[in-house]
């Protein structure tokens, strides 16, 4: 019985972050959506579906998965949306008879074989009308439904997948002399990782996990529950508090506070970030601030595929997604969301939402010409040893082509 993790309709509720990649390769807590299935499984390869624009780029990233293919007469398939743990793993066996498992309305999995399995079609995002009429069994299960459901259950996370890859109170890099590990039984510091004086790494309310090769700068602050990814570097003075996540090579100063920072982006100095999630080879300028709190204390509204949605929490910061940046004292309002690809700056606030390919500002917006956009992706992942591939360039082109009419309405 084979594994093979797909998309279903609901990654349209996480974009912009998924336009440039499947639902189940986004991050909350330690590990993406995707890691937290295969372990759960205790596999190390699976199938992968996802939509046809990004099976190219899947492949490339993934070699030795099969994608957009089963192999084999028989496989478990399962929404990558689902945060999948050991013991939903075991509610949800690889092995057994055909049979379609629902956490309300929603799918979280389905074991099909045969003729239930010849007649799936995965390029295109699976739906619950999607599957064959087997039976159905309910599980009690958490699906990502929106970005800020990412950021929300990013703390939990943390905590139960350091108890899963962390070996507690281990110190295998340097710490120097001067820096404190305040409750040092429930902080991992990997080999590679440099803790320099004067840095305090706060433990006391969760876990921190300071990955291999990661670098914390002198007076820098880290509460748990956190997670600071290989290479990359806490600058001088920064305060990361609870909840946070900053994923491999990136660049982070100011004040973090229950964020994701999926990887590769950069946000080096003063500022706030709060209860935002930002996607790969995001620059935050100097002194970018975003809210997470209305003034009013109501719950956030955010707008999500030209809908405004009531995100039915008080706390929700900006969703940003790739090759994104802000110029410097940029500010962004309560629940503001930039697409892929777009430049924002100037005085006062940018709409709450952005379309990709999008520069500008609170005073107008005019297209990102895609050739200037790919000009600049190119030095910036340069600047990393990262080449962008033709894949990776091709996806970025039909975001560009899928975003169009969203955008005209915008810079009109």
């Amino acid at each position: 019985m084979g594994l093979f993790i797909v998309e279903d309709g609901g990654y349209r509720n996480l974009l912009p972050l998924a336009w440039v990649r499947p639902a189940y390769d986004l991050r909350c807590g330690i590990l993406t959506l995707r890691e937290k299935i295969l372990r759960a499984y205790g596999v190390q390869t699976c199938g992968l579906g996802c939509r046809e624009y990004l099976e190219e780029l899947v492949a490339e990233r993934n070699p030795g998965f099969a994608v957009n293919r089963v192999e084999g007469e028989r496989a478990l398939i399962v929404n990558g949306r689902a945060l999948f743990n050991a013991e939903l793993a075991k509610k949800i066996p690889l092995e057994g008879p055909d049979m379609l498992y629902k956490a309300g309305d929603e799918v979280v999995a389905a074991r099909l074989s045969g003729e239930n399995l010849k007649g799936m079609d995965w390029r295109t995002p699976i739906t619950a009308a999607s599957y064959p009429k087997v039976k159905e069994e309910a599980v009690q299960a958490t699906l990502i439904g929106w970005p800020w459901d990412l950021v929300h259950q990013n703390a939990s996370q943390l905590e139960a997948e350091f108890q899963l890859l962390a070996q507690p109170g281990q110190v295998q890099g340097k710490v120097y002399d001067g820096a404190y590990l305040l409750e040092k039984s429930n902080i991992y510091i990997a080999p590679g990782a440099k803790i320099k004086p004067g840095a305090v790494l706060d433990a006391e309310g969760g876990p921190i996990f300071i990955d291999e090769g990661a670098k914390i700068f002198p007076n820098a602050t880290i509460e748990g529950p956190a997670y600071i990814g290989k290479k990359t570097a806490i600058k001088i003075g920064a305060k990361i508090y609870e909840g946070t996540t900053i994923g491999e090579v990136c660049k982070v100063g100011g004040e973090v506070e229950e964020s994701i920072i999926h990887s590769y982006s950069n946000k080096q100095h003063d500022g706030f970030l709060g209860h935002a999630y930002l996607g790969m080879w995001v620059n935050l300028g100097a002194d970018t601030n975003n809210s997470d709190l209305k003034n009013d204390y109501g719950n956030v509204k955010v707008v999500i595929n030209g809908e405004t949605v009531d995100s039915g929490s008080m706390f929700v910061g900006s969703t940003i997604a790739d090759h994104t940046k802000t110029g410097i004292n940029s500010m962004l309002n309560t629940g503001t969301v930039l697409g892929v690809a777009c430049n924002i700056y100037g005085a006062g606030l940018p709409p709450k939402y952005v379309p990709s390919f999008c520069w500008g500002g609170a005073d107008s917006l005019v297209e990102y010409r895609f050739d200037k956009c790919m000009k600049v992706a190119k030095a910036v992942m340069k600047r990393r040893d990262i080449e962008l591939s033709a894949a990776e360039e091709g996806v970025l082109r039909k975001v560009f082509e899928l975003t169009a009419e969203e955008r005209k309405a915008a810079v009109s």
